[in-house]
């Protein structure tokens, strides 16, 4: 998908362009988010990306963007199978989240997903952490979406036929259980440079880190 965001003071504006097993924030959902936090101007837009697994979300990472998305489009996708999950930015991963190969309480893989998009106000918590209000005088705010395009498994009941032969879908073969080799020095710059906030890393809000920050996004 190609998104261009709300442009100019947009402070505790959130867009939203996310996947989820359920057409609402139900308890046992699973879910893949963009959020673009909105800013004041002359501040950075910040994207967030998180991760919920029958429910339980708190796996938020945030990344500072490389170029101003208020000025023209870019590319936001997800790719997403049996053994990653991996957030992209006009091609460059941001994000890698491993499966481990094993029955486990956070990778979302037994829900079909449906695809939506919002925008909404957030000001109690998006924009440096809620300091900073929503100035309604500079509405409307308005992001613009083109191009959606989606290679996908179409879900039946009770199970997909696609899933039992899963090799002759891209998305499922080998070179995309993993990173290319370009890729991953795409990946090692964006947390060199970009990176913000990693739940995997807040030792005071996780004082034992969650199961799936042992998994190394290199192999």
């Amino acid at each position: 998908m190609k998104l261009k965001l709300v442009g100019g003071d947009s402070a505790g504006v959130v867009t939203a362009y996310y996947m989820c097993s359920e057409n609402g924030a139900g308890p046992t959902r699973d879910e893949l988010d963009f959020e673009f936090l909105g800013n004041r101007t002359g501040q950075p837009y910040l994207v967030q990306t998180n991760v919920y697994q029958n429910g339980t979300g708190g796996r938020e990472m945030r990344h500072m963007l490389w170029f101003d998305p208020t000025e023209d489009y870019h590319t936001y996708s997800i790719l997403w199978n049996n053994h990653q999950i991996v957030f992209f930015v006009d091609r460059v991963p941001i994000r890698v989240y491993k499966n481990n190969g094993e029955s486990n309480s956070f990778f979302p893989n037994q829900k079909p997903m449906y695809l939506f998009s919002s925008i909404w106000n957030a000001d109690d918590w998006a924009t440096r952490g809620g300091l900073e209000k929503t100035d309604w005088k500079k509405a409307p705010f308005v992001s613009s979406y083109k191009d959606f395009s989606v290679d996908g498994c179409q879900w039946e009941d009770p199970y997909p036929a696609c899933v039992s032969t899963t090799t002759k879908n891209w998305w499922d073969q080998y070179p995309a259980w993993h990173l290319t080799d370009a890729q991953k020095k795409d990946y090692a710059w964006v947390k060199r440079n970009l990176v913000i906030y990693d739940y995997c890393q807040d030792t005071e809000r996780y004082p034992t880190p969650m199961e799936e920050c042992s998994l190394s996004p290199w192999d």
